[in-house]
């Protein structure tokens, strides 16, 4: 039997108590709990229960998730039920990627103040590619975008980025037609880039008027009104990243993507190569190089990957995962009912009645033998902080 995968969790676990203790002082509430809940999930730490098979005797023990947003182990099932939710909002017409990024200063200062400027990026991002749209220069459309947050690159150093996936059309502005996109051409990259960067400069001047930025340590000067405006200055004439990728090959493959992006943290545990006496080592994807050689492995210290790791956590309540247009919470049904009846593709009896699937979902065992298949029963509750034990022999056992 091989040895048991690496996990973000066994870091924690061995190394996270005396880090903690070190860092008292410089670590919030957040990153704190994050630690907490990691090092916890799936440990008697959280109770759990005892499940036996009747079909061929097999006895485990289930010990209770975290469920926390950050943890690499629970964000695989939290995707699977988000994308349940959401399969049956897709259209039959071509889905495009767009990624809007904050250059390097700005992303410095948006460690020490997520909520506001995390906020801004979802605002301006989603304002940029509907005013675009709407444009009839361009497309002359009424859009609806889905945005997902990332704060990472793949070395896990702080690169706050929002992934846009956008259906290749949208409603004319009557509402009687649906206005197609070109073929493999969504927006001009080049218009999206100069009005993000202009929208967003504007709207962080006006954060900062009205005393919503923090600036600690080097970035304390900022704080003055004329630093912070001869500051903005070069960021007014550099390049902003925005880039479109191809289409989607088809619209199912969007839920193929969304299932890698929705719930994503900064590493999975599957990158995890060793943790030893020189550190964390893990795979990572250098973007700068090309082919093969872009692929790379990184080995830091245990105390430098928590704290990457920990730069990552956001704010309380911030919602990483947001919808505009005519996919927003609000009037989203009814505007894809219409532009499902513009598109003459109305769906299927089965994919307008989640609750039908929902209902057939009830009867499917919780827990599956890992033996033989069968159902699994719970025989036995362990509360919070219950040692650890073998499962319980079976009742007239000897």
């Amino acid at each position: 039997m091989g040895r048991p995968a690496l996990e973000v969790a066994d870091v924690f676990r061995a190394h996270g108590p005396a880090w903690r203790q070190a860092q008292r002082g410089h670590l919030s509430l957040g990153q704190i709990k994050v630690m907490s809940a990691i090092e916890q999930c799936r440990s008697a730490a959280l109770g759990g229960h005892v499940l036996h098979c009747n079909a061929c005797g097999h006895s485990e023990i289930a010990y209770n998730s975290c469920r926390n947003r950050h943890c690499p182990k629970c964000q695989a099932s939290a995707a699977r039920r988000w994308l349940e939710a959401h399969q049956t909002d897709l259209l039959p017409v071509d889905y495009y990627h767009v990624v809007f990024t904050l250059p390097a200063p700005i992303s410095a200062i948006a460690y020490t103040n997520k909520a506001v400027i995390y906020a801004l990026l979802f605002e301006v991002a989603a304002e940029t590619l509907r005013t675009i749209a709407a444009d009839p220069k361009h497309l002359g459309a009424h859009i609806g975008v889905t945005l997902v947050l990332h704060t990472w690159g793949s070395a896990l150093t702080h690169h706050p980025h929002v992934h846009g996936i956008v259906p290749g059309g949208g409603l004319s502005p009557d509402g009687t037609r649906w206005v197609a996109c070109k073929p493999g051409f969504f927006l001009p990259v080049r218009v999206l880039s100069r009005l993000f960067r202009r929208r967003f400069l504007e709207a962080l001047e006006t954060a900062h008027r009205s005393g919503q930025l923090q600036f600690f340590g080097e970035h304390a000067p900022l704080a003055e009104a004329t630093a912070f405006a001869d500051w903005l200055a070069p960021l007014r004439k550099c390049e902003w990243v925005v880039y479109a990728k191809r289409p989607f090959a088809e619209p199912a493959a969007v839920l193929a993507y969304l299932s890698r992006y929705t719930h994503r943290v900064a590493i999975s545990n599957s990158r995890l190569i060793a943790l030893d006496e020189r550190g964390v080592s893990f795979r990572w994807k250098d973007y700068r190089a090309k082919g093969r050689t872009r692929y790379k492995t990184m080995t830091l210290g245990a105390d430098e990957f928590m704290r990457r790791f920990l730069l990552h956590v956001l704010p309380g309540g911030f919602h990483r995962i947001r919808h505009y247009g005519l996919l927003a919470n609000t009037g989203r049904r009814e505007n894809l009912a219409k532009a499902r009846e513009l598109l003459h593709a109305i769906p299927s009896p089965d994919a307008e009645s989640p609750g039908a699937d929902a209902a057939a979902g009830i009867a499917q065992p919780a827990f599956v033998c890992p033996e033989c298949g069968a159902a699994m029963i719970v025989v036995e509750v362990l509360m919070r902080g219950q040692p650890i034990r073998a499962p319980p022999p079976l009742r007239g056992a000897p």
